[in-house]
């Protein structure tokens, strides 16, 4: 009888590697670019890993805590300055271009993962995906100010950017047959004695998130989307115009 889901081709062929956190958040990510989101169970993914699924609950909480990892995993590639190659000199339209080209890279590599960024819940109410790492945040803010933004302008941004990668970029998985529904996620399933993976904001880390937080707090959610669309309607008139 064919096994439902063998061992993938990378696993199969690299030496054994010993079983941990890191390892079972990357053959789920594997398994769910091949099979899809809708496959992943811990039966399976453990049936992939050639283990006893229950060996999975010593470094997983289940199918939730797995999510988790994935998108950690996911949003940690994120980097706002590639290797410390830019500098404020280059400007902060090169920036943002680097980093969204580089967003949607990870989106269009991972079609059928990238909606769980949008889905998670985030560590803080006020970080919007898909940039919604503490660190990431902070690198952003931090490389808009050093280029000459205020805080209340690089906070702007922050909303206008990610609202525009989010909304192109689901659209574009979309296409792609993802799906862009919420998952629905069973509650703990395992006895794991794991530790929390939320971020906690520590001003010495994360500075400029500090200087800025009752900004990011800040609800502008009907002002940035009436001047989204105006934006749009002023572009859209131009075009026609020519």
């Amino acid at each position: 009888m064919t096994e439902p889901h063998p061992p993938s081709p990378e696993r199969a062929a690299a030496p054994s590697r010993p079983l941990g956190r890191d390892l079972i958040v990357l053959e789920a990510i594997a398994m769910i670019d091949s099979d899809g989101l809708d496959r992943l169970t811990m039966r399976a993914l453990g049936h992939r890993l050639g283990v006893d699924p229950m060996a999975l609950y010593r470094y997983v909480n289940g199918r939730e805590d797995l999510l988790e990892g994935i998108v950690e995993q996911l949003v940690g590639q994120i980097q706002v300055d590639p290797d410390g190659r830019l500098g404020p000199t280059d400007g902060w339209q090169g920036m943002l271009q680097w980093l969204a080209h580089s967003v949607r890279q990870i989106a269009l590599e991972h079609p059928r993962i990238f909606p769980l960024i949008a889905t998670r819940h985030p560590a803080a109410p006020w970080l919007r995906p898909p940039l919604r790492s503490l660190r990431v945040v902070e690198d952003f803010l931090a490389g808009l100010t050093d280029r000459g933004f205020t805080d209340a302008q690089a906070v702007h941004t922050y909303r206008a950017f990610t609202s525009f990668l989010l909304g192109h970029l689901l659209l574009e998985v979309s296409a792609a047959g993802a799906t862009t529904a919420p998952v629905e996620e069973p509650l703990d399933e395992g006895d794991a004695t794991l530790p929390t993976h939320d971020q906690e904001l520590d001003p010495a880390t994360y500075p400029t998130i500090s200087r800025t937080s009752s900004l990011l707090s800040e609800d502008h959610t009907q002002q940035d989307f009436e001047i989204a669309l105006e934006a749009l309607l002023d572009r859209l008139d131009l075009s026609l115009s020519q």
